[in-house]
């Protein structure tokens, strides 16, 4: 009875509810964020749920539903792990492993890696310079930013490669064909691509934001992470 009472009383403080717009936990080196920055081009609600967060990983659910502005991306809960800001040039690696699941296909959301870097080493971390993002899965009808342009293997994987502007940020976007439900990778080896086919500056770029998440757009569904971790060195 004791043990019982006990592993309920561990599971009740390790899961915390994120229902606010930008309703935030964090523990050691990682953070959930139920992060509804867009909310407010359609109508809706999001819930996000830490399920175990340790320095060995993160587990977490999110459950979710908007309409309206179907072309809007209206929130991305997330992950992220606490940076020692380096230039991109000076990363050895950034490994990284996700395992996660959608209840439901029919709706209009990605599942993804986001990436800020940028010169001045003190930047925001809700922006950048570039942007490079890894979209394990994209349902419904929904594209990157920009325009598609090639395919390229990286990372033991074939991607669709995109790139565009979201204002002054220059984003790139590597786009899964197939939802990568259980992914394991060196995110180094994406930012060795960019310097070397387009001109990627690592030299002078500082990586200031790793996170990982989803973004919806229309339709109601849960995603669960069931594990996350994150190292860049």
């Amino acid at each position: 009875m004791k043990a019982t009472l006990i592993l309920a009383l561990v599971a009740a403080v390790s899961a915390q509810e994120l229902c606010e717009q930008y309703g935030n936990y964090n523990k050691g080196i990682y953070t959930v964020n139920n992060n509804m920055w867009g909310k407010d081009s359609g109508s809706g609600s999001q819930c996000t749920t830490v399920d175990s967060i340790s320095d060995n990983g993160v587990s977490w659910h999110t459950k979710w539903s908007w309409s309206g502005g179907d072309g809007s991306v209206k929130t991305f809960p997330n992950s992220g792990v606490k940076l020692d800001v380096k230039l991109v040039s000076e990363l050895t690696s950034i490994k990284t492993s996700a395992e996660w699941k959608y209840d439901n296909d029919k709706i209009n959301a990605d599942v993804a890696y986001d990436l800020f870097t940028a010169a001045d080493k003190k930047h925001v971390t809700s922006g950048g310079d570039y942007e490079l993002m890894i979209w394990l899965a994209r349902y419904g009808t929904i594209s990157p930013i920009g325009k598609k342009l090639n395919s390229v293997d990286v990372g033991g994987h074939t991607w669709e490669l995109w790139n565009g502007m979201n204002g002054d940020m220059n984003v790139y976007s590597f786009v899964s064909a197939t939802p990568a439900t259980s992914f394991s990778t060196d995110i180094k080896e994406f930012f060795d691509l960019l310097v070397k086919s387009h001109s990627f500056p690592a030299d002078s770029q500082y990586l200031i934001n790793l996170q990982f998440g989803t973004e919806p757009f229309t339709g109601d569904a849960t995603l669960t992470v069931s594990n996350w971790e994150a190292n860049a060195v």
